[in-house]
C-alpha cells in the first residue's frame, strides 16, 4: 500500500509541476497577445479616418470595419477549462 502511495505521489508532484509549467508558459503568451493586440489597436487607430474612408465605400453597409474581437475571453475561458481538467486527472 505505501508502494502504491509513493508512486501516486510522485506522479501528482509530477503533474503539479507540469501544470505550473504550463501555466507560465500561458501567462507568457496571454502577455505576447495582448501586446500584439494593442499594437494592431494602434496601428488601426493611425490609420483609421484615411482607411475608414474607403473601407466604408466597399462595404456597401457603411458599417465600421474595424472592430478588433476581445482575444481574452476565449482566453480565459480555454486556459481556466484546461487548469480544472489538469486538477481533475
Amino acid at each position: 500500500m505505501d508502494r502504491i502511495n509513493s508512486k501516486l505521489y510522485l506522479q501528482n508532484c509530477y503533474i503539479m509541476a507540469e501544470n505550473e509549467r504550463l501555466r507560465k508558459k500561458a501567462e507568457l503568451l496571454n502577455q505576447e497577445n495582448q501586446q500584439l493586440l494593442s499594437e494592431l489597436k494602434h496601428r488601426l487607430s493611425q490609420a483609421g479616418p484615411s482607411n475608414n474612408t474607403n473601407n466604408n465605400n466597399n462595404n456597401n453597409g457603411g458599417g465600421k470595419n474595424n472592430s478588433i474581437p476581445d482575444l481574452n475571453l476565449t482566453n480565459c475561458s480555454s486556459s481556466k477549462n484546461a487548469s480544472s481538467k489538469s486538477k481533475k486527472k
